[in-house]
């Protein structure tokens, strides 16, 4: 499913964004989680010198078929601490996404959920729209 959600998101990016799969983020000196799949600004050095930052993603996606815990209770509070300005928590085994924005010290101020039948879109692009089905499929 990783796989699929980053072709789906390469095929969108039109140069806009770098699409990071299973890489680490450099959230502070002491921990650097690995995303299922980040949308990054565009570097020069396309990050091979060094590990994204929170101000580097402009959205960032778990697929939490058997984290969802973990995702929930541990990582996203660590990326709302950090400023990840987005992110959006996929259960394949269960509809709707979560989407999370306006982080803050204790996680995300903002949480939206939406299901089958419904269109995502990124908070940095707001003219990219993601069918929520495809986000789900399996």
């Amino acid at each position: 499913m990783v796989k699929r959600l980053s072709s789906l998101f390469a095929n969108k990016a039109n140069h806009r964004w770098i699409v990071s799969t299973q890489d680490p983020l450099r959230l502070d000196d002491y921990s650097e989680p690995q995303p299922d799949v980040m949308l990054l600004r565009p570097s020069p050095d396309d990050y091979l010198s060094r590990h994204p930052r929170p101000e580097d993603v402009l959205l960032l996606i778990e697929v939490s078929d058997s984290t969802l815990d973990y995702d929930r209770e541990e990582k996203l509070p660590a990326y709302g601490r950090a400023g990840v300005p987005e992110v959006w928590i996929v259960n394949p085994q269960d509809d709707p996404i979560e989407v999370y924005r306006e982080p803050h010290y204790t996680g995300y101020s903002s949480k939206s959920l939406l299901g089958h039948g419904t269109q995502a879109t990124p908070l940095a692009f707001p003219d990219v729209l993601v069918d929520v089905s495809e986000l789900l499929k399996r």
